[in-house]
């Protein structure tokens, strides 16, 4: 423990301060669309095109995040589902997974109390209500369901491209778009989370904790059956990283399988 804190604190950090802007951004947007104050929300009365909007800002938001120098460092997971989903396929070490995991909640949590800090009666009016992520009218079955398939579709398209040599550095692009198709047309399902932490930092200041067990257990099953019937496909040693972006020239704390693959390419090129 006291070695992976040592040695991989600045990645710790990083993958905090990536939720927390990321919640920073969704707060902000959330109050711009959907504040009844909010000349934008007046200008766009139709929910659906709001939701495009703001699902185009949450997805820039997203990929700016996995390809900022934070991003490529850390690897830009800013989801202890995420984080937990490598665990399981063994590309990351115990105790980075656990401080990773904490790292984003409570980069997640600052993120949206700055926010509300900053906001105040904005963020909390009903209408944005913290930019929450609830069940929808169909009820929490709905919810629970529509959050696992999301899930387990972003997890299957980050394995899919990341281990795709000709892909790999448009992970980040297929993920930010996913999340800007799941607000547009998922959201009234389930509020679109994907993310324990991410829900968990705005269900704090209303107290909002029926519903937190939906947005913790769905979205780890979604990715972990992803990464399951990954592996059974493929083979569990064709995930090379834990990584969304590895493309660039920043350390790399993971179990990392790109030396390896570099070194075999480069023999086969040679032979």
């Amino acid at each position: 423990m006291k070695k992976a804190l040592r040695d991989h604190w600045p990645e710790y950090l990083m993958e905090a301060a990536e939720l927390g802007l990321f919640m920073i951004s969704a707060g902000m947007f959330g109050v711009i669309l959907e504040h009844p104050a909010s000349p934008i929300r007046q200008a766009l009365p139709d929910a659906f095109l709001r939701r495009v909007i703001m699902g185009l800002a949450m997805g820039l938001t997203a990929i700016a995040i996995i390809y900022s120098p934070i991003g490529k460092r850390s690897g830009a997971h800013f989801n202890p589902a995420v984080t937990l989903t490598f665990f399981r396929l063994g590309k990351i070490q115990r105790w980075d997974a656990i401080f990773y995991m904490l790292a984003q909640f409570a980069g997640g949590l600052f993120g949206l109390l700055l926010c509300a800090a900053l906001l105040r009666n904005w963020i909390a009016d009903p209408r944005v209500n913290y930019v929450a992520t609830l069940p929808g009218e169909n009820g929490i079955a709905i919810a629970f369901i529509a959050e696992v398939i999301i899930t387990f579709i972003l997890m299957t398209t980050i394995l899919h491209v990341s281990n795709n040599q000709n892909l790999a550095r448009l992970t980040g692009v297929f993920a930010g778009g996913l999340v800007a198709t799941y607000i547009a047309f998922e959201a009234p399902f389930s509020g679109m989370s994907m993310n324990p932490a991410r829900t968990f930092a705005s269900a704090v200041p209303p107290h909002l904790w029926n519903t937190l067990w939906i947005y913790f257990t769905a979205p780890t099953i979604g990715m972990l059956l992803a990464a399951e019937l990954y592996v059974r496909q493929r083979g569990i040693q064709n995930v090379i990283c834990a990584k969304l972006h590895h493309h660039n020239d920043k350390r790399c704390i993971f179990r990392c399988g790109y030396m390896s693959a570099n070194k075999s390419s480069v023999s086969n090129s040679q032979s």
